[in-house]
């Protein structure tokens, strides 16, 4: 019986065979002891391989097994250029990241032939248009911001940037969104990274997020400082403040900025001592409960000399919640605004667990969080913000018909920059630019032309929000209901937004919950 040689072995045979073929050669001609150049190191990998015992493949494959290695690392890319459809691709599809930036190089933004998504299949959606469509007067489409205790009310577009700080994002990234949205006209959220010249030097208006952090406003201890909070909320290019207390790519997770990343000039920003590694906890030190936290508010509220005081949550606990609207009833104290963020929101970095498994989905949030404000008498002095993959017109108009005033869109921002959802943005090695403290990467984000592509991106996507609101017959963004939204629950059964996320019966009730998609 023939013994079957393995992958070592014959390794072993065709080194063995060039060594020989190396010496005889070099016998007659000497030029030909260049080729130990080439297989010398080769054999000191190879051997380097079989005596590790890390790395199993290169163990039992020493030179062979690297091209392991190679193909995984250009995965994506293979998928991304040759085997994804145009429905394929997460988190966004090629559709959607191809219209944006369609809009936001303001060119061609039509497709042919059709409708590529299954219209049968179970989650489908769609938006009941009208036999007589209207002309919407109010096209910049923009909604005030501001409590009966707001001294300084903000007059928002319905679709901002959301939030990301610089330090996740490159100087030049950050320059050109807060650029883009001076151009456009819309506002920028700073994350709770601070508030960087980068933001101000874009020109565009804030909105401060503060986190766990205190990021730009925390004494040498950590804590919440009110002088230095107020002597950087006086900045007129910041408009609101948001008081960041979960997010849904990892809600209730804190973070962690490591001392090398720490540079003088971040610590600088974030109030911090450089060269340190600083934590962002789970939970905010300067309030421990819902009553505390609407006090915290309304300290922010006189500090700021009456702007506009928000609050950002990814819903987990309902009862909370209802804890806060029965706190804010009672005590007459309420946010201006409160961001809701869906679960299905990202970050430049998120444990498995917390991405994939925590939080609730935006559209089941905004449904909750509209039925409580509602319920306690609140809807009318507190804006709602929605974040979590809205990208088009109709993405707007959805989260508007489950009680949203205005949106947030970060990643579709990030297209707009030129981002190819590499997938690389925890790597800081972003190939565009974007997500990266690299200067040989971020140089090549052109800031004169990135903004321009913001603003169009802005600017186009709300013209298609005008639009379809004018084929479906809503005249304002009041007009924007529940009821004209669908959604095909099963073959052959279909239910509306509103019969779905706000049932009124019993049996509705039972029928929405076995029927949700989330």
């Amino acid at each position: 019986m023939a013994t079957k040689i393995s992958v070592r072995q014959t390794f072993v045979y065709v080194f063995a065979a060039l060594y020989l073929v190396t010496f005889l050669l070099s016998i007659f001609e000497r030029q030909s002891l260049w080729l130990l150049l080439a297989i010398v190191p080769l054999h000191l990998v190879y051997l380097s391989n079989v005596r590790q015992g890390k790395h199993s493949i290169l163990r039992n494959y020493p030179l062979l097994g690297y091209l392991r290695y190679f193909f995984e690392s250009i995965r994506p890319e293979l998928r991304q250029y040759f085997f994804e459809s145009d429905l394929d691709g997460k988190p966004f599809s090629r559709r959607q990241r191809s219209i944006v930036y369609q809009r936001a190089k303001n060119v061609r933004q039509t497709v042919p032939f059709g409708m590529q998504a299954n219209s049968q299949d179970v989650g489908f959606e769609w938006i009941a248009h009208t036999m007589f469509p209207v002309h919407v007067k109010e096209e910049n489409l923009r909604v005030t911001v501001g409590s009966s205790s707001c001294r300084q009310p903000y007059s928002a577009s319905i679709y901002n940037i959301s939030a990301m700080s610089y330090g996740s994002l490159s100087k030049t990234a950050v320059k050109a969104l807060s650029a883009g949205a001076k151009l456009g006209g819309f506002a920028h959220n700073t994350g709770e990274g601070g508030v960087s010249p980068f933001h101000i030097e874009g020109g565009g208006d804030l909105i401060w997020q503060i986190g766990t952090g205190y990021f730009g406003c925390r004494d040498k201890d950590g804590n919440f400082s009110e002088r230095l909070f107020q002597e950087e909320v006086a900045h007129p290019n910041i408009k609101m403040v948001e008081i960041k207390l979960s997010q849904g790519a990892k809600p209730g997770h804190g973070g962690i900025l490591p001392a090398a990343k720490n540079t003088p000039e971040i610590a600088a920003i974030r109030k911090v001592e450089p060269y340190t590694t600083v934590a962002s906890p789970p939970a905010h030190a300067a309030f421990k409960d819902q009553f505390t936290m609407l006090l915290f508010v309304q300290k922010l509220r006189v500090l700021s000399d009456g702007k506009p005081i928000g609050i950002k949550i990814c819903i987990g606990n309902k009862q909370e919640f209802e804890q806060l609207c029965r706190e804010m009833m009672h005590n007459q104290i309420y946010p201006d605004f409160i961001t809701i963020d869906g679960a299905e929101g990202g970050t430049g970095a998120a444990p498995l667990e917390f991405t994939d498994s925590l939080g609730m989905p935006l559209y089941d949030a905004l449904a909750f969080v509209q039925t409580m404000l509602v319920k306690y008498g609140l809807r009318d002095e507190i804006k709602l913000m929605a974040a979590g993959k809205i990208i088009t017109g109709v993405d707007i108009l959805k989260a508007i018909s489950l009680g949203a005033d205005m949106c947030y869109s970060a990643r579709g921002m990030m297209f707009a920059l030129g981002c190819i959802q590499a997938l690389q943005c925890d790597s800081g090695r972003c190939p565009v630019g974007i997500a990266t403290q690299d200067k040989n990467l971020y140089q090549g984000l052109d800031v004169a032309d990135k903004r321009v592509r913001v603003a169009n991106f802005h600017g186009n996507t709300i013209k298609s929000t005008v639009e379809v609101m004018e084929a479906c017959g809503f005249n304002s963004l009041k007009d924007v209901t529940p009821d004209k939204i669908f959604r095909r629950v099963e073959q052959g059964n279909t239910l509306s937004f509103k019969d779905i996320y706000f049932p009124k019966s019993p049996a509705a009730s039972q029928l929405a919950k076995k029927y949700v998609l989330n």
